[in-house]
């Protein structure tokens, strides 16, 4: 299908992301593992001594420039800030068949390492917060305080078939997270967002430009990465994190339902504090952005709980 205009609006977002990460002083780059991995990261151009270390981890669907875009503003302030693409996103990828977040957190934190980060804290947002938690678990003493965004970390293999989320058929949910077709990206929307905009009135050749853009690259390895989360996990198995962990979800999740928030608090006990933001989906950070904002820069740079407003309930 050919495109409503003759330029990609996709693209031009694109552009603008990154005039916003070069402008607040970060910079692209590759990072070989050597191992038949390539890492690509924002960075830095000069990271200061006398600030932390703060690591953003994208989600799936759009780029970590598009997640983090209108976020990074707020923190570049206070922290170093890094931003990776994890592996088979952007420009990173790997020929090694690992699938699993613990081997995309050791592609993160070997970077890191190469950057002399040595402490870090870390805000995981969605599919991010299951690579963020593993970093927290696998590097103890290099994490200091950690954020994860409504990301089923406590789900279980057999919550699949116990109905516990909207679509069970783990291909189907692939299909949906990994959209190849308008209809599938006009779902993926459906789901993510608790008042969708109105995607049926907006002409396919604007998702067509989306997915062009953002989809089509690692689609296969990209399934894979959906289809490792659930395998043979179980909660008994899952591994307490020890750090300051504030958890973030959206009231009205239709992803990763906010059970799963509470489930996750649960397990971590009083090191953990659950803040729901009320009248919010999944994409509570395009929502609520404020509300969103509010709550990292309190934890992160308050080192203290917000306080309950009427869009927020913290437990």
């Amino acid at each position: 299908m050919s495109r409503c205009f003759t330029f990609s609006f996709t693209e031009a977002i694109n552009w603008f992301h990154r005039s916003t990460f070069t402008k607040l002083g970060l910079r692209s780059t590759i990072t070989d593992l050597e191992d038949g991995t390539v890492m690509h990261f924002w960075v830095p151009n000069s990271p200061s001594h006398t600030k932390p270390n703060l690591l953003l981890i994208h989600g799936l669907g759009a780029s970590a420039l598009w997640q983090w875009g209108d976020v990074i503003r707020h923190f570049t302030p206070y922290f170093n800030v890094y931003v990776p693409d994890l592996v088979f996103f952007g420009e990173s990828f790997t020929t090694r068949p690992e699938r699993t977040e613990s081997f995309q957190a050791q592609c993160v934190m070997r970077v890191m390492e190469a950057n002399s980060v040595h402490k870090l804290s870390l805000v995981g947002l969605s599919y991010g917060g299951f690579i963020g938690y593993s970093i927290a678990a696998q590097y103890k003493e290099a994490v200091e305080r950690v954020v994860v965004c409504c990301s089923g970390i406590c789900m279980e293999e057999k919550d699949l078939r116990e109905g516990v989320f909207r679509v069970s058929d783990l291909e189907e949910a692939a299909s949906i997270l990994v959209p190849l077709k308008p209809d599938k990206l006009r779902e993926l929307v459906g789901y993510t967002f608790l008042r969708p905009p109105p995607v049926g009135l907006i002409p396919d050749c604007f998702f067509i430009d989306f997915i062009d853009a953002m989809c089509r690259d690692y689609v296969e390895e990209k399934k894979e990465l959906i289809r490792a989360i659930p395998k043979d996990r179980k909660l008994s198995n899952i591994p307490k994190i020890t750090q300051p962990t504030l958890i973030v979800w959206g009231e009205n999740d239709r992803i990763f339902p906010l059970e799963l928030g509470h489930r996750l608090k649960r397990h971590l006990g009083d090191n953990a504090h659950l803040a729901v933001i009320k009248n919010a989906g999944h994409a509570f950070n395009v929502e609520k952005p404020k509300d969103y904002i509010k709550l990292l820069k309190s934890f992160l740079i308050d080192l203290q709980l917000p306080l309950e407003t009427a869009q927020l309930q913290i437990f």
